[in-house]
């Protein structure tokens, strides 16, 4: 058995197929029962992102709750430390849209979405995963996701699905109908959710919504800009001795043509200038309450 439980499988009719003894879950889908009956079948199903076989784990998170399965492989779940089942992030409990939209560029793993390249990355996420280069390992503070980052895992997400016979009005089971006996809401986005989406952080209405809420709260705390348009410069707070003047620079040089940056070590601050207005107000709008430079 290979480290962690984990042991790929590899021959001529099993190219890395994936067998684990327990999966990768969140505190939400194991459910508030720690006592649950699991069922484990080896090689059972495809993962839906690399699309090779993987050990499928089937329980019943509650009582009333509808039965789950893991959805995607280790390798997959590993990559993106994510659960098997929901996708959310293990640290944060967040889509992976929302945790990346505010993790630096060079933190976010990328993965190849078409199949070219697919089978090649799987194979170089395994060898990184025996050798315990691990993505995310590294945990980086962030005040934004610390903020997002849920406290207690939402066990209504487990709850059964709505019954298509009771909502036809042609359900006869009553009260053992395992399904949920009420009409369903078609003006809810939350309905169209798609597993490979949420993996790649890509038209995930969940994190749209989150991150459209965070917009505006952010927007409505954003202080007044200066009446004098010639003013183009930033003052940015908490700037430690770690902190260099070139990682400054690298942070503000994407929202435009940087005229000068000005470090005061005495008292911890330091002044960014842009050639222009509308790229001091896009770093603002982009930044504010939310820069995080060099947190190691």
């Amino acid at each position: 058995m290979g480290e962690r439980g984990l042991q790929i499988r590899s021959g001529q009719y099993k190219q890395a197929w994936e067998e684990s003894d327990f999966p990768i879950l969140c505190e939400t889908c194991l459910g508030d029962n720690p006592y649950i009956r699991m069922t484990k079948a080896p090689a059972d199903r495809e993962c839906k992102i690399c699309s090779r076989p993987f050990t499928v784990f089937r329980w019943k998170p509650g009582t009333n709750a509808r039965f789950k399965k893991t959805e995607i492989c280790q390798t997959c779940a590993k990559s993106k430390n994510v659960c098997q089942t929901c996708l959310f992030d293990l640290e944060y409990g967040l889509p992976v849209a929302v945790r990346d939209h505010f993790l630096d560029q060079n933190e976010v793993v990328q993965v190849p979405e078409d199949e070219t390249n697919r089978d090649f990355w799987a194979q170089q996420q395994t060898n990184n995963i025996d050798k315990k280069e691990l993505p995310y390992f590294q945990k980086v503070s962030n005040p934004v996701l610390e903020k997002l980052a849920r406290s207690a895992p939402n066990f209504k997400r487990n709850r059964a699905h709505i019954c298509s016979f009771y909502v036809r009005g042609e359900c006869t089971r009553g009260a053992e109908c395992p399904y949920r006996h009420e009409m369903p809401d078609h003006e809810n986005d939350m309905a169209e959710q798609n597993i490979k989406d949420r993996f790649f952080g890509k038209n995930d209405p969940v994190a749209d919504k989150i991150l459209a809420g965070v917009g505006e709260k952010e927007s409505s705390k954003l202080p007044q800009a200066p009446a004098d348009r010639s003013v183009t410069t930033l003052f940015v707070g908490g700037v430690t001795n770690k902190i260099k003047e070139e990682q400054i620079r690298d942070t503000f040089r994407g929202y435009g043509q940087i005229k000068n940056v000005k470090v005061v070590s005495k008292h911890a601050c330091a002044f960014v200038t842009f050639q222009t207005r509308e790229s001091a107000e896009e770093a603002m709008k982009h930044l504010y309450n939310r820069l995080v430079i060099n947190s190691a």
